[in-house]
């Protein structure tokens, strides 16, 4: 698990293959194991103590003439720099590596390398030199290409999905932004499978600690993990996973990408109003409503690492309609957390989608919903698996779309809805406004006309079941005079009110009326129609 520094620094394997340390036949004595040294420079040196003119990274060439007496404390100053390696050219001063050299080499980790040919040391230099300016410059303008783009993201206001997007093709990584809560937020990969990344995100997320320096390699899978901030506070963790568990190696390239998206992150944030926990939920949300994921596996495993278990729940949509959204968002959210997915559908209303244990366990947390709403929240079918979730947002929408708007507070499911609520969904529809107007025309003309209010006489007694008695007690009136207005509405309507279907006939068409004007009352009061 570790960065590896490419770019401006080859390693000292890197420098042993080229051909013109090649022709020198060489042998590594000493390090063998550690041939991915950085080589941070080549230096010649024939002085007996050499680590003055060093600085840590060195590929020291030597012929052998100036070493000391003691070989032992030749090795000792050669780790304590820091140097890359020592490459012995035999034959000048020694026809064989001495052992005492050997051995306090291997003792202290120092690969010693030895060529039985004679090279040109100038030559090396020269090739070794020429390799690590072309990886400079190399470096330098891959930090450009990437500094390049993460400005032009930001320039343009590219928000956090596109970011991390480009975090993800630029280094062909899985890379996941993650809140302190350990949600998954928003993740792109580009090789690795959605449930492969996020599966268990918050077990595993929290098996990683944070790195001690800005950025570093971290916990047992070897994610590279970096800090994001906002306004001076951490505010959550960008991660990037290995290519796959058996490589758990990033480059220098991939911090600088990691790092320069975590700062894009957070200019993202500051200039836009969206929270992005609210928005990763709305988007769960959204995919599982409009079934717009690509396999509910994937859907599953993303909802989960959202906090929101659903594996073996019971799941079902609640929709409530109010003016302000956003507070009773906030409300939700904060009671719900761990339980439901919250999101703001706009005209739709605020969708919920709610993950319980037991069956029916929606109704308590429904009655929660309400009690903090102060309006009806409207609950679709309990179901048991996410490919049934859009059938119970749709029928939690059928409910609320049948219920007036600013109605008390309370649960309504599919079982309440009656002849009143079914004509209040239907009341758009021009067939049923129609139907209304082609009943009730007459009276209504009729009332207008004389100043009466006959379809007032016409409710008590549909109300009534065509009970005389209690009718004329509602409408606060004698019989007789009710009998009298009776018989102008047959009169007005050509119908017998003493017919069942007629009946039938004026009660449909007075509860479409009503719905009518009880969307038109909601409309005045700055609400849209069934909203």
């Amino acid at each position: 698990m570790v960065v590896n520094s490419d770019g401006g620094t080859v390693t000292l394997g890197e420098v042993l293959s080229l051909p013109v340390l090649a022709r020198g036949l060489p042998k590594v004595l000493a390090g063998q194991d550690r041939l991915d040294r950085p080589v941070r420079w080549v230096h010649v040196t024939e002085w007996a103590s050499p680590a003055s003119a060093l600085r840590g990274g060195e590929l020291v060439l030597t012929t052998g003439i100036g070493f000391p007496a003691r070989l032992d404390d030749y090795a000792a100053e050669l780790c304590d720099v820091g140097a890359a390696a020592v490459v012995l050219e035999l034959g000048r001063c020694y026809r064989e590596a001495p052992h005492e050299l050997v051995a306090g080499c291997r003792s202290r980790g120092v690969p010693l390398v030895v060529l039985h040919c004679g090279v040109k040391f100038v030559d090396v230099t020269q090739e070794v030199h020429a390799m690590i300016l072309g990886g400079q410059l190399r470096t330098l303008r891959t930090a450009q290409r990437i500094h390049d783009t993460f400005t032009a993201l930001s320039l343009r206001g590219a928000g956090p999905d596109e970011i991390i997007r480009a975090a993800a093709t630029m280094t062909g990584r899985a890379v996941v932004l993650e809140n302190l809560a350990h949600q998954a937020l928003i993740f792109a990969s580009v090789e690795r499978v959605l449930d492969d990344v996020l599966n268990r995100w918050e077990e595993r997320s929290r098996a990683t600690p944070s790195p001690a320096e800005r950025t570093d390699v971290c916990g047992q899978e070897g994610w590279l993990v970096t800090s994001v901030e906002f306004r001076g506070q951490q505010w959550g963790r960008l991660a990037m996973l290995p290519a796959s568990p058996a490589e758990q190696h990033f480059h220098s390239e991939h911090v600088v990408i990691l790092e320069r998206a975590a700062v894009a992150l957070t200019l993202a944030r500051l200039t836009r109003e969206t929270r992005w926990e609210e928005q990763a939920h709305r988007d769960a949300l959204l995919d599982v409503l409009e079934q717009r994921q690509l396999s509910w596996r994937d859907t599953r495993t993303r909802i989960t690492a959202l906090g929101v278990p659903v594996q073996g729940r019971r799941l079902a949509v609640v929709v409530v309609r109010v003016d302000d959204r956003a507070v009773l968002l906030d409300k939700l959210r904060a009671r719900l957390e761990g339980s439901a997915l919250v999101g703001d559908l706009g005209e739709r209303g605020v969708g919920v989608l709610l993950s319980f244990r037991e069956p029916g366990g929606w109704r308590a947390l429904a009655e929660e919903i309400t009690e903090l709403a102060g309006a009806p929240v409207h609950v679709g079918a309990e179901v048991g698996e996410l490919s049934e979730v859009a059938r119970s947002a749709a029928e939690a929408e059928q409910v609320a779309d049948a219920v007036p708007r600013g109605g008390p507070p309370g649960v309504h499911t599919v079982t309440d809805i009656g002849l009143p609520e079914l004509l209040y969904a239907l009341r758009e529809d021009p067939r049923v406004q129609s139907y209304a107007e082609r009943q009730l025309a007459p009276l209504l003309a009729y009332d207008q006309c004389h100043g009466t209010d006959l379809l007032a006489t016409v409710r008590h007694y549909l109300a009534s079941a065509g009970n005389k008695s209690i009718a004329a007690r509602r409408g606060h009136l004698s019989r007789q005079a009710l009998y009298q207005r009776l018989r102008l509405i047959e009169e007005v309507l050509h119908g017998d009110l003493e017919a069942g279907d007629f009946r039938a006939q004026l009660h449909v068409a007075v509860a479409a009326l009503d719905a009518q004007r009880a969307g038109r009352a909601a409309r005045a009061e700055g609400g849209a129609p069934g909203k």
